[in-house]
């Protein structure tokens, strides 16, 4: 069975180029576009891991993450964000993100490769 990922990004451009891609390396992959939709997906289905940006509107990345510990949901979290400082890296860790990577840092090829070192460990 495919592992699902699920993207709560809410710039539609990177969203939908990240689901593709990873769609293309054999995932099940569903996008929202905002943190309200990304928690109610949550409780309807089980993920394997959630990418997660931290500036959306609605509910932003950060109360996405406490809910998820809140109601005790078990995902790995991958954080992709433009936020750079150690500080938010920090916050995210400490929220319960598996990882925290900068947008800007980052590009498809290395979001791909971090899913897969997260979901099928050597």
């Amino acid at each position: 069975m495919n592992k699902k990922i699920l993207i709560i990004e809410d710039e539609k451009p990177a969203a939908k180029a990240m689901e593709i891609k990873l769609k293309k390396a054999g995932y099940e992959v569903k996008a929202v576009l905002n943190g309200d939709e990304g928690l109610k997906e949550l409780e309807k289905g089980r993920y394997d891991l959630v990418i997660l940006d931290i500036l959306m509107p609605v509910i932003d990345g950060w109360s996405v993450l406490e809910k998820i510990k809140e109601k005790g949901i078990k995902v790995k979290v991958i954080i992709v964000s433009n936020l750079s400082q150690p500080e938010d890296k920090k916050r995210a860790m400490e929220l319960g993100a598996s990882d925290y990577m900068v947008k800007t840092d980052s590009t498809l090829a290395n979001i791909v490769d971090r899913v897969q070192s997260f979901l099928y460990p050597s």
